[in-house]
């Protein structure tokens, strides 16, 4: 029988600790105690909220799908998925700097679209002036329309004016993909959610700043290189790499450029015409055959949950410390 207590605490590693009660995810504890822990999907499918138990007992509120069973032996827990039993001391910390972004609900109207492919459209929307939405590149919005809600990452680091442009690929049979592509038009209002998520920019110290992306992945890329694009203090001595995955040449819909930052741009393509004279395969092997050096590198990933997990695990296995593998993994929904 397990035994439980009603009010557990837990600690992190640089020593913070919040109560949380044992039928809601530690995940959600933290944040209703104004603690920001690392997550992206929170539906235990992408592993962005990885923890290691160092000590106390947790039980599952939800498959812990990301996880595999040499983790799970080994006591490591999704955070979005389990509930504190007792006391439990976790080795990861909390991330101070996105405390400060609160989410909120707010509408907000569509002010423009772009098709950027045949599958691929590029929504800008704008928000009341008083409603302007604080953020930090690389996060994400839940839009919400008729009962709907999905995900999508911001394409832009946060502008004066306050719009907000979002990539989003089509989904054959999805509510909101049918509304996008053949209903949404301009001043459509609608609500949002957020900012969402922590992925963004941690950490420049590394010689090697990498960014691999999949599909739209290369949304919140964009975002995170327009704020470097500002901040060239942030790059200097800095090797910036960009890989960016697609199963067709069609699938590079965006013209990478930026006159204020200087990187290496690698277009990969896993599915390509015989006339691609460009790079074959999936964008981590990629970096790989490019011999860059990991041991000093930060590695921004985001993109299909395969892709994450594989680059992860390849990356951390030639040289690249866990702690500086930092995602965002799409996981499909209609």
């Amino acid at each position: 029988m397990r035994v439980v207590n009603q009010m557990p605490y837990v600690t992190l590693a640089n020593a913070k600790k919040f109560v949380a009660a044992n039928d809601k995810t530690i995940l959600l504890e933290a944040n209703a105690n104004g603690i920001v822990l690392e997550y992206s999907c929170r539906t235990g499918r992408c592993g962005v909220c990885k923890a290691q138990v160092v000590r106390g007992e947790t039980h599952p509120l939800r498959a812990e799908e990301a996880l595999t069973a040499e983790e799970l032996h080994a006591g490591v827990i999704l955070t979005c998925c389990r509930a504190a039993d007792t006391d439990v001391d976790l080795d990861i910390e909390d991330l101070g700097r996105l405390a400060e972004m609160a989410a909120k609900t707010v509408p907000c109207r569509i002010d423009s679209l772009e098709r950027l492919a045949l599958d691929v459209i590029q929504i800008t929307l704008r928000l009341p002036p008083a409603s302007k939405l604080n953020y930090l590149s690389g996060q994400y919005v839940d839009i919400i329309w008729q009962g709907a809600r999905r995900s999508y990452s911001i394409a832009n680091a946060p502008q004066v004016n306050g719009k907000l442009t979002l990539q989003i690929r089509h989904v054959e049979q999805g509510l909101l993909s049918h509304y996008w592509f053949n209903e949404a038009k301009a001043d459509d209002l609608l609500r949002l959610e957020g900012p969402l998520g922590t992925f963004c920019l941690r950490t420049v110290e590394p010689r090697n700043l990498i960014f691999l992306a999949t599909g739209t992945g290369i949304a919140p890329v964009k975002a995170m290189l327009e704020e470097l694009a500002t901040s060239p203090e942030l790059t200097l001595g800095k090797n910036i790499h960009v890989y960016w995955g697609g199963r067709s040449v069609h699938d590079i819909y965006w013209q990478v450029e930026f006159k204020e930052l200087s990187f290496n741009f690698i277009p990969v393509l896993s599915r390509p015409s015989p006339d691609w004279g460009g790079r074959c395969g999936y964008v981590q092997q990629a970096l790989l055959e490019d011999e860059v050096d990991l041991t000093d590198a930060v590695v921004y990933a985001c993109g299909s949950d395969n892709m994450i997990h594989s680059a992860r695990k390849q990356l951390t296995s030639a040289g690249l410390h866990p702690k500086k593998f930092y995602s965002d993994a799409f996981v499909s929904s209609n």
